[in-house]
């Protein structure tokens, strides 16, 4: 359905930046794929269902549909600002929890366990930029909007995946294995208590967060630009 709603709404050069965001995104998701499984504590280990696909590509499909509607100058890279936001916050996500530096809370710079929401290295910064980056250049290969609008906007979306992550999203105890984790109940069974956040705001809700900054940044840059030229 996002997928049809995007292509519907913008042919190919739509497509192509859904595509942007896709492709590497199946590709990194097997990419160390051993390391991975090892990490047990957060809510990202489940493949992707229809609720993930909804808060990564969804506001990019209704800012697409918006755009079909209205042509607004500032829809058509808020589009493409989410999924570069998407794109960021998987790229840094898929590597940066292969990296081999202890990650830190982006809010207290205290060490976190390895792929906890929240956690950041130099390395998934850097994977970060590099996908919001990707989508950008495609972005602007098709004529949507400046790759720099894109890849900042992308970039600002990961920022704040990361903020949300560390502070709002739901974070939980397991007393039997005494260790902090993301799910209830953890991976033993074991039911879990809540520690910090809201318990209604997991992995899924801080990734739709991401896209809206994205797609709010894309749009506000893009307003600028066209103002400026």
């Amino acid at each position: 359905m996002v997928g049809t709603a995007i292509f519907a709404a913008g042919a190919w050069g739509f497509a192509a930046v859904l595509f942007a965001f896709f492709l590497p995104a199946v590709v990194l998701s097997r990419f160390g794929s051993k390391r991975k499984a090892e990490i047990v504590d957060t809510d990202k280990r489940k493949a992707r269902d229809a609720r993930q696909v909804l808060a990564n590509g969804g506001v990019a499909a209704a800012c697409a549909v918006a755009y079909a509607f209205t042509r607004s100058p500032v829809l058509a890279p808020a589009f493409a600002g989410a999924l570069a936001a998407a794109a960021a916050d998987t790229w840094g996500t898929e590597l940066g929890t292969l990296a081999r530096g202890t990650p830190r809370s982006i809010a207290n710079f205290r060490a976190v366990a390895r792929g906890l929401s929240g956690g950041v290295t130099i390395a998934g910064t850097l994977a970060e930029i590099g996908g919001a980056l990707a989508v950008g250049l495609v972005a602007w290969g098709v004529g949507i909007a400046p790759w720099p609008i894109v890849a900042a906007a992308g970039f600002a979306g990961a920022l704040a995946d990361s903020i949300f992550g560390a502070t709002l999203q739901a974070l939980r105890y397991c007393s039997r294995c005494r260790r902090l984790c993301e799910t209830d109940p953890h991976i033993c069974g074991s039911q879990t208590s809540l520690v910090r956040g809201w318990g209604a705001i997991d992995n899924d809700a801080v990734n739709a967060i991401a896209t809206i900054t994205g797609a709010l940044a894309a749009g506000w840059l893009a307003s600028l630009y066209t103002a400026a030229f």
